[in-house]
């Protein structure tokens, strides 16, 4: 192995190679003693870089990569190429080959080669590959997350950031530590009205902020529990992860069929504790972004959370929760609930008045709306706070620009871990069904059994914690003290 095995990897006195890094990071010397080198492919800030291509591989090749994320970038051939798609089902792998060649053949007029994998740290492994987008389900993000940094990869992954709190501040803290430049798919932040909504609360157009509240869905119970045989396309070990395991059946993964308007449906997984926190984590992730954009807690959160929810019976095989009713508390005195109960969306409401943000459907004007609608007209130039701009509101255009520029993605680890966190630990609250006090800079509870939830084993070999030991990566704190 060469001492320049990343084609452009620096320190700030030499070039160390990964396998250097590692024995270094092993033996206990602390990153700021050697200058944490910056991880950058030749192809991003090489000899000639703006005029070369961004190499990038698809993880995960089912809804939301097929709806969302692949075309979020297929539309900028200019700019990024998906050379290489993984799956641990084959048939949605060669299918997102199959369409990513098809979309190529149309854009640039030329044949691009793209490549199917089984396994996704093949894909990792590939030293030309810059970047990859991870569009899997939620159990499955940390640990491709810590792989790719650690193999200088930047990242594009779907929210929520993490299925636990201790999951999520090792992301964070490794791709900080790796100065890996990281967006999490919650696109609301590059939509024009949410930015509009939050630069003029934070301006206070709508006087001191005492509440916000939002409004989520909730998903359905049932669910067939009986035993399927594994689909031999499917590497079903490999889907659970380092989730315990259970026997096969459809409901708990996603849809086999090959009737196309079914092939991506609502998968299972969505609907089961564990493989996701349910809609409190899936909606949530992406309304409690914008509200911590909003009130200016985008680093911190909540103090204390009280929460109460409906959970399926015994009858029932999937089993997130039903209706709730969720209280959050942060410092500032502002008080936010949530609940299935209010309309979808974001309100704020201030001392002099309110602003309520919604989808509605994305491409329109709708979704945004004030107590007095001349708040909503404000002059730019009257707002001294102005917030942070995707380039034509964009989600993935700004990440491959981030990537490009060497900065930081609009939506960047931390902040989605403090988002994802409010949202778990509204989880866990709703779990106990009693009030609990959260310090949000020790990233503890009050309470002996809500601080055991913010971890879940790892079936080994999987997981984010197994991937980083392995790694030799032992010395961050979340290692130490979140460790299951």
């Amino acid at each position: 192995m060469t001492s320049n095995l990343s084609k452009g990897m620096k320190t700030t006195s030499a070039n160390l190679n990964r396998r250097q890094f590692l024995k270094i990071t092993a033996s206990g010397t602390s990153v700021a003693a050697i200058g944490f080198p910056t991880i950058i492919s030749s192809r991003v800030l090489g000899a000639g870089a703006p005029s070369k291509l961004i190499q990038i591989a698809q993880i995960g090749c089912g809804r939301i990569a097929t709806d969302m994320d692949m075309p979020g970038v297929l539309k900028h051939p200019t700019l990024a190429r998906i050379v290489a798609v993984a799956d641990f089902d084959s048939k949605r792998a060669d299918l997102a080959r199959r369409r990513i060649e098809q979309s190529y053949e149309k854009s640039v007029s030329q044949r691009v080669a793209v490549k199917a994998y089984g396994d996704y740290r093949e894909i990792i492994a590939r030293q030309d590959i810059d970047a990859v987008m991870i569009s899997t389900p939620d159990h499955w993000h940390a640990q491709p997350v810590v792989e790719a940094a650690l193999a200088g990869k930047d990242i594009y992954v779907q929210k929520p950031l993490s299925m636990t709190i201790a999951e999520g501040r090792l992301v964070s803290d490794v791709a900080r530590a790796q100065k890996r430049v990281l967006q999490i798919g919650s696109q609301q932040r590059s939509t024009a009205r949410f930015h509009r909504a939050c630069e003029l609360v934070r301006n206070g157009v709508i006087g001191r902020l005492k509440s916000v509240q939002i409004g989520l869905p909730i998903d359905p119970s049932g669910g067939n529990a009986a035993e399927m045989p594994v689909p031999a396309n499917l590497n079903y070990d490999a889907w659970l992860g380092c989730t315990p395991r259970v026997h096969y059946t459809e409901d708990r993964v996603h849809p086999q069929t090959d009737d196309p308007k079914k092939l991506f449906g609502r998968p299972g997984w969505l609907r089961l504790n564990a493989y996701t926190c349910g809609m409190i984590t899936g909606w949530g992730s992406h309304h409690v972004d914008i509200s911590h954009w909003g009130m200016g807690a985008e680093l911190t959160g909540p103090i204390a959370v009280d929460a109460k929810a409906a959970w399926p019976g015994a009858d029932s095989f999937w089993d997130v929760h039903g209706k709730y009713s969720v209280k959050l508390t942060y410092a500032n005195g502002v008080i936010t609930t949530i609940s299935d109960e209010l309309p979808n969306g974001v309100r704020f409401e201030g001392e002099d008045g309110w602003i309520w943000v919604s989808r509605g459907s994305m491409n329109s004007t709708q979704g945004l709306n004030a107590s007095d609608p001349k708040l909503l007209r404000i002059p730019d130039a009257e707002l001294k706070t102005r917030l942070r701009k995707s380039p034509n509101w964009d989600h993935h255009l700004d990440w491959l620009e981030a990537i490009r520029e060497r900065k930081e993605a609009v939506t960047n680890a931390e902040t989605g871990h403090r988002s994802n966190t409010a949202c778990v630990i509204s989880w866990i609250g709703m779990k106990l069904s009693r009030p609990l006090k959260w310090d949000a800079e020790k990233e503890q509870f009050d309470d002996d059994e809500a601080n055991r939830m913010l971890h879940r084993p790892e079936r080994e070999p999987y997981g984010a914690f197994n991937a980083a030991k392995k790694a030799g990566f032992t010395k961050f704190k979340s290692l130490q003290s979140n460790r299951a």
